[in-house]
């Protein structure tokens, strides 16, 4: 049966990953559901801190750290109805979804091996392995690079072979501004993007009259 013709377009909200130096997309990961709520949490950076120059207490010294939280649910329920169209679902359950996601926080198992092979070989100084610049999207309004800081997986349900077939995400990201990337980067310019897609909604907010609040003038 088709849906309504009318019926608005459902929206996903989701994580790209790309390559932080070419920009080029790597892999694009959408959730399942989209998460009832969304909390996010700004921290000021004013550049006056207690008992400091009173010149710099109205100053801010660059945006302020954001961070965002997430949960999202994953079921396998729709996929396992019809197992002919979705051989994954039936074989590993929701454990290709799980792991696309945990390995955005893993470094590559081949990068670990190289790495133990230098350390064997007496390399000095061997770098950490690089990982994708990861991007939350939740609408067009919000295209920000983030990086995750937190991540828990609560299982809930399993089939007769122990796949996970149930469970909730817990995703703690925080936003990475230009104070992080410096503005020559693709995640700088994605962030500056978010930032001004922020001063054009606010601008577009009436904002209300003095009097509203009660008062004739501050």
């Amino acid at each position: 049966m088709s849906s309504f013709p009318n019926s608005p377009r459902l929206l996903k909200g989701g994580l790209v990953l790309l390559d932080p130096a070419s920009g080029v997309v790597r892999r694009v990961i959408s959730l399942q559901y989209n998460p009832d709520t969304l909390s996010r949490t700004l921290q000021v950076q004013g550049a006056g801190g207690e008992g400091g120059d009173r010149s710099e207490a109205l100053r801010l010294k660059g945006p302020p750290v954001e961070t965002i939280k997430v949960e999202a649910e994953i079921d396998a329920a729709d996929q396992l109805e019809f197992p002919e169209r979705n051989p994954a679902a039936t074989q590993a359950g929701i454990q290709p979804l799980l792991a696309a996601l945990e390995t955005i926080v893993y470094p590559p198992s081949s990068r670990l091996q190289t790495n133990n092979l230098l350390a064997s070989l007496g390399t000095l100084e061997i770098l950490p392995a690089p990982a994708p610049l990861t991007v939350f999207v939740w609408s067009r309004n919000r295209v920000v690079p983030v990086r995750i800081t937190e991540f828990s997986v609560t299982e809930e349900a399993f089939d007769p072979a122990l796949n996970p077939i149930r469970a909730k995400v817990s995703l703690g990201m925080r936003v990475l501004s230009i104070n992080d990337v410096g503005f020559d980067q693709k995640a700088g310019s994605l962030f500056l993007s978010y930032q001004q897609r922020k001063e054009s909604l606010a601008a577009r907010h009436q904002g209300a009259s003095i009097a509203s609040l009660g008062i004739g003038g501050v």
